[in-house]
Parts: C-alpha cells; sequence; structure tokens
C-alpha cells in the first residue's frame, strides 16, 4: 500500500487499530508492570511546580542568558562607586541618616559583614541585589543605575 492511500485519523474517536496511547503511570508498581511488558518507558521530571513559573524573577532572565550564552557569562560585579555613595550618605554629619555600619546592618536586618563588603568591594565580589535593595530603601538614596546618588524622595 502506497502513503498517499493511507489515512490518518486523530482524536480519541477513532476506529481501528491505533498505536497505545500515552499514559501517565503513578506509581513504581504500575511502572514495573510495564517494564515487564515490554512497553518503551520514558522518564520526564517536571522542574516548574506550583507558581514558580508564573512569576519568574531576574534571576531566572540572567540563568536564560546563561542558557542561551556559548561560552561562560560572569555573574555582575561590585562598582566601587556604590560603596563610596554608601559610606559617605552614611557618616554625612549633617545628614538625617548618620549611622555606623552596625546601626544599618541592624535597621535592615542584615549581617554586618554584608555592610563592609558592600561598602569596600573587592575585585571578585558578585553584587547583592537583595541587601542593595535594602540599603537604598534605609538610607533613601539610589546606588544603581543612570540616577546614583540622588535620593528617591527628594525634599520639597
Amino acid at each position: 500500500m502506497d502513503d498517499w492511500d493511507t489515512v490518518t485519523k486523530i482524536g480519541s474517536k477513532t476506529k481501528g487499530s491505533a498505536a497505545q496511547r500515552e499514559t501517565v503511570v503513578r506509581g513504581k508498581g504500575a511502572l514495573n508492570a510495564a517494564a515487564r511488558s515490554g512497553t518503551i518507558i520514558g522518564t520526564e521530571k517536571k522542574f516548574a511546580v506550583g507558581n514558580a513559573a508564573s512569576k519568574p524573577g531576574v534571576e531566572g532572565q540572567r540563568l536564560t542568558k546563561v542558557d542561551r550564552a556559548d561560552d561562560i557569562v560572569a555573574p555582575p560585579k561590585m562598582d566601587a562607586k556604590i560603596g563610596g555613595l554608601i559610606s559617605a550618605r552614611r557618616s554625612d554629619p549633617d545628614g538625617p541618616y548618620k549611622m555606623t555600619q552596625s546601626d544599618l546592618a541592624k535597621k535592615i536586618n542584615v549581617d554586618v559583614a554584608k555592610i563592609k563588603k558592600l561598602e569596600s568591594p573587592g575585585p571578585n565580589d558578585v553584587l547583592d541585589g537583595a541587601v542593595l535593595s535594602k540599603v537604598e530603601k534605609a538610607l533613601n538614596m539610589r546606588f544603581r543605575g543612570a540616577k546614583a546618588g540622588q535620593p528617591f524622595f527628594p525634599p520639597k
């Protein structure tokens, strides 16, 4: 019989000897029974569980970039300018945000070592966006982007 003469019926109501439908096996006993009968078994693991797939974050975008790149993609590095802005804002003698590193760490509920690392980053330190956003809110100043060094809410 020629390929031009065959008819392919699509749907669940097809009659005749169609190929076996794909089924989902639940349980180890059903999996073992399928293996004994000689059927082809394929296993897949679901990674996006619950609402994780519906709420993508910035890290997911970065991981997509890493997946699509052919070479190694380095994480974003700390800019030394950020540390200078933080320490200047924190140690301004006339400003309302004058506080020590430990006071700032207590206020935003992080370890003092993270504040020290933000203020004096090493050459290979990776930017911790969560801590930096907390510091930005506590000191009312932007430390990233084109408006770095400007307050979120300027005085009227």
